[in-house]
């Protein structure tokens, strides 16, 4: 017998039988199953297995958590007992996605362009809060900075600078490899796009406001056709419709040209009439859709910021399991790219931490090993800014732990969005989080950190131990 074939078998027969599943394959910790019906899946009787810690269904993919290591044992043993057969990621995210609606496949789209791109983003965004520490006043001396009190640390400050800040000034060539490489077109001409897009000899998009108001905007007359010489820096959308177009002008070509002057027409083609495009059409009309979007946040959040704070803070757990937080990542990006600062990031790290605070109370509040173990690694995995398997695996479990860290999310967002506080950049969304926090912030964020760190913990223990009375 093999080791897990009563637990496959369990596990089968929750999910609505063999027949229901349409493809599987695993990562690293979880199952993941594009299902016929998801309707059928009986969760309870799941996540009752000894060796499930929890199930999801997110972007028209099931998903059974099962713990690195024994998840491989698992899914070979689930092939070689039916006839589902093995599948690739991709196999089960395209099966996934003829299940979803036209919304959860533009949410899909937009996480598969920003997900790629993420571990440059943080990277940059550590190493600004690193460059914040040595360069801002007030933080080792009331009125000086540290390369002020020690100029031999002043080239070292200037050079972390440079590497990290290139993440953002370059963001449209990043956003152009991955969203053409998405969108089924040669990443190298993403690259070049979004390169042209910040190209030196535009006027740089965080010089436009002024430039407007004197009057200096500089003009290419095309034809009669006035249009402004104006890069994208920091800009999002324009990159993003930019690439679309881009990627469907150069397959529709390689349809058309013969295969021996492909080199010689398509990227050349393509390149030219999306440059014309962007600069003529798309740019001008995607840059007021990114301001305006830009401009409604910053008005909610210093106008009422406690309701534009509560309201983030109570929504973007919610969203994490729709999927549908990744696209906020690119309003993020966006504010950031105005040069103020985000007022939305520091938020989704206090909410990641109130989702590892409650999954930490649960540890003292059960008596099953199991689940302590569980609680306890998971939170520790959401203090660090990954709360999936706090939130698949604990909280939305027992549903009020997941309630209880909504409540402490979201009171810590409306006390720092009434505060202010602002992050340069975008890090990692948990503890370290404060590194990427204007230093001028650093008390109310922290302060908001011990409310996501306590609430959340004190509600959930208490519902648990006098109403829940969790095993």
């Amino acid at each position: 017998m093999a080791k897990y074939e009563r637990q496959v078998k369990e596990i089968l027969e929750a999910l609505g039988g063999e027949e229901n599943i349409d493809k599987a394959t695993h990562c690293v910790t979880r199952l993941r199953l594009a299902l016929n019906d998801e309707s059928k899946v009986d969760q309870e009787k799941l996540e009752a297995i000894d060796i499930v810690k929890g199930s999801f269904s997110t972007n028209g993919q099931f998903q059974v958590i099962i713990g690195q290591g024994t998840v491989d044992q698992v899914y070979r043993e689930m092939v070689a007992m039916t006839n589902i057969g093995e599948a690739s990621k991709q196999d089960v995210k395209n099966a996934g996605s003829e299940k979803m609606n036209p919304f959860q496949r533009a949410v899909k789209t937009l996480a598969d362009i920003f997900i790629p791109i993420l571990p440059a983003i943080v990277t940059a965004g550590l190493l600004l809060g690193i460059n914040n520490i040595l360069t801002n006043p007030g933080i080792f001396h009331d009125t000086l900075s540290l390369i002020e009190l020690y100029p031999q640390w002043a080239d070292i400050a200037e050079m972390i600078n440079i590497i990290a800040s290139a993440a953002f000034a370059f963001l449209p060539a990043l956003i152009g490899w991955s969203a053409v490489k998405r969108f089924g077109g040669s990443e190298i001409l993403g690259i070049v796009l979004g390169l042209v897009l910040v190209h030196p000899d535009l006027l740089n998009a965080w010089a436009y406001g002024d430039a407007q108001a004197e009057g200096t905007i500089p003009i290419w007359n095309l034809f009669g056709l006035e249009v402004e010489a104006i890069g994208y820096q920091g800009q999002v959308l324009p990159v993003l419709v930019a690439s679309y177009v881009l990627s469907k002008i150069e397959l529709a070509l390689r349809k058309r040209v013969p295969e021996s002057i492909h080199l010689l027409v398509v990227p050349v083609v393509a390149l030219l009439v999306t440059g014309f495009l962007t600069f003529i059409v798309i740019g001008p009309i995607t840059f007021a859709m990114g301001n305006g979007i830009t401009s409604f946040f910053m008005w909610l959040f210093n106008f009422v910021p406690a309701i534009g704070g509560l309201i983030y803070g109570a929504l973007y757990a919610p969203l994490v399991v729709t999927g549908m937080h990744h696209a906020f990542l690119a309003v993020d990006l966006q504010l950031v790219g105005t040069g103020n600062g985000t007022f939305l990031w520091p938020i989704l790290a206090l909410s990641n931490i109130a989702q590892g605070s409650a999954a930490l109370a649960i540890m003292f509040a059960t008596r099953n090993e199991n689940l302590k173990g569980l609680s306890l690694t998971s939170s520790v995995s959401a203090y660090l800014g990954i709360t999936e398997p706090a939130m698949f695996g604990v909280n939305i479990r027992f549903r009020y732990p997941f309630i209880c860290a909504i409540i402490g999310a979201s009171i810590a967002g409306m006390f720092i969005a009434i505060n202010g506080v602002l992050a340069t950049s975008i890090g990692i969304g948990g503890l370290p989080a404060f590194l990427s926090i204007i230093p001028a912030s650093w008390i109310p964020f922290i302060i908001g950190m011990a409310i996501a760190m306590v609430v959340p913990f004190v509600l959930t223990l208490i519902y648990a131990k006098f109403i829940a009375k969790t095993d």
